[in-house]
């Protein structure tokens, strides 16, 4: 039998350094030295014959091409291997790690939730976040360094596997005391006779934006932002109104304001939360117990 020339815990250290972006901050995740971690991708990348990382001074490391595609079958092996010799008090309990995604606006609406409810079901699996806009986490997913992402489904690349979550519609926001506060819903073209406070995530601002060419309406735009939040405490503050699709059970803002929610006429182009995934990875059994969590959640 041919002996493999990688061990286990090289491809931990290769995975961690995809995942972290340095050979330091991978380290420090392993609490091992960085020699250690260098010295095992130098060993693997003469193994292979080609190099898995392009290191960049005061930038870190990024994958190549091949070290991409080559990091598709080593993360598959490790988690295969995990969970053949993982310690688990049942047999049939998932073990390993678990790479997620999400959206910066999405996050503190049903991350930790769904977190919760899978180590709940899953305790022996640990799960890693990672915090990004569409543009970020579309590029995690090519590369594998997530294996799937909750996020909203407009502008992703067609490549993509899209498993629809819950459907959502964009709201207006204006604040107490506002003209049209008191109406039961709006039509876009009267709540934008104010400044507009924009969202400017990649992918959420284009999303508004054709909304906006939709109804035929044109904004001013007062200031732009990449935080809920802030959105929500501007307009508190008259400085404009707002359109957000995140939807938010509470009306007062970080500041004390506080503001109000119009759901707005008119037909509005399709929008949901979804699960994504690239097809061209491995699906391992975490990843469809997550999935089923997630389905559960919002589908009940």
């Amino acid at each position: 039998m041919k002996t493999i020339p990688i061990t286990l815990s090289q491809i931990r250290f290769i995975l961690a350094v995809a995942e972290e972006g340095s050979t330091a901050a991978a380290a420090r995740q392993l609490n091992i030295s960085q020699p250690s971690v260098s010295l095992a991708i130098s060993r693997v990348e003469d193994e292979l014959g080609y190099p898995l990382f392009v290191r960049r001074p005061g930038l870190g490391m990024e994958l190549t091409a091949q070290g991409a595609r080559k990091l598709v079958e080593l993360r598959a092996a490790y988690q295969n291997m995990s969970q053949i010799f993982s310690r688990c008090r049942d047999q049939n309990e998932l073990a390993g790690s678990l790479s997620i995604g999400f959206m910066t606006t999405l996050g503190p609406v049903c991350v930790p939730r769904l977190v919760r409810k899978f180590q709940e079901l899953h305790p022996s699996v640990r799960i890693k976040l990672h915090e990004g806009n569409l543009s970020s986490l579309s590029n995690w997913l090519e590369i594998g360094r997530i294996e799937s992402a909750i996020v909203y489904d407009f502008g992703l690349p067609t490549d993509l596997e899209i498993l629809a979550l819950q459907d959502v519609r964009p709201y207006g926001v204006v604040w107490q005391g506002h003209p049209l506060a008191d109406r039961e819903s709006i039509a876009v073209q009267d709540l934008l006779r104010d400044p507009l406070i924009l969202i400017n995530l990649p992918g959420s601002k284009e999303y508004f934006q054709s909304l906006l060419q939709s109804h035929e309406t044109k904004a001013r735009i007062a200031f732009e932002t990449e935080s809920v939040e802030f959105l929500r405490s501007a307009v508190a503050n008259r400085l404009g109104v707002g359109l957000l699709a995140t939807d938010l059970p509470y009306d007062v803002t970080y500041d004390g304001g506080k503001v109000v929610r119009l759901p707005l006429n008119g037909y509005m182009s399709p929008h949901r939360v979804a699960l994504a995934r690239n097809p061209d990875f491995l699906e391992t059994q975490a990843l469809r117990a997550f999935r089923a969590v997630c389905l559960d959640e919002f589908t009940s």
